[in-house]
């Protein structure tokens, strides 16, 4: 058994776009390779591609891979950007639950917001995208991302996060533009129930 089952069949949870027909590579294992290799410093399709073609021949015995040779970083890029953000947030949402749930320890929970470098696009006039992060401390383990709305700010996204995470019994730690004086009537109904 491998040792990523239990992540491989998280990641086939994600609603793949593509057609039936000449599937040569599955949805899981790209999503895993591209993960390792991001995590090993890889930061573009090219160096994805570079790092499953080095360890391709411990990949396919691992993984019982019949692939004849490593995807292509273009093929690794078409299988990607098809992908529904959604799906993918809404499996590692289920993922982290899960590890979450196992792990019985009081949680203190960080919820920080970061604007992500190289992510605006003049020519569509598109301002950075801003990215609020739920994060355990005792466990380093990230929750949720959500991504805040252009003509938003945190406040009103905090809110929605805190609302679909559920959390109890955790103490929750936010930025200090958190502390208003005249707090939501959302807030305050989710003080008192």
């Amino acid at each position: 058994m491998s040792p990523f089952a239990a992540f491989v069949s998280m990641l086939a949870e994600i609603d793949d776009p593509r057609r039936a027909e000449g599937k040569v590579y599955r949805l899981p294992h790209v999503m895993l390779f591209a993960i390792l290799a991001i995590v090993s410093g890889a930061n573009s399709y090219r160096t994805i591609h570079s790092f499953i073609d080095v360890h391709l021949t411990r990949l396919r015995k691992t993984f019982d891979l019949k692939w004849r040779k490593a995807p292509a970083y273009t093929t690794i890029r078409g299988i990607i950007r098809q992908l529904d953000a959604a799906s993918v947030e809404a499996a590692f949402r289920r993922h982290a639950a899960a590890l979450n749930a196992s792990i019985a320890c009081q949680r203190f929970v960080a919820i920080d917001g970061k604007t992500l470098r190289h992510s605006f696009d003049n020519f569509v006039d598109r301002r950075a995208a801003h990215i609020l992060t739920a994060f355990v401390v005792d466990t380093y383990l990230v929750l949720a991302h959500l991504e805040c709305d252009d003509k938003s700010n945190e406040i009103p996204a905090v809110q929605t996060l805190l609302g679909a995470l559920g959390l109890s019994d955790a103490v929750v730690t936010v930025d200090a533009m958190h502390c208003q004086k005249k707090p939501s009537s959302k807030r305050r109904q989710m003080a008192f129930t």
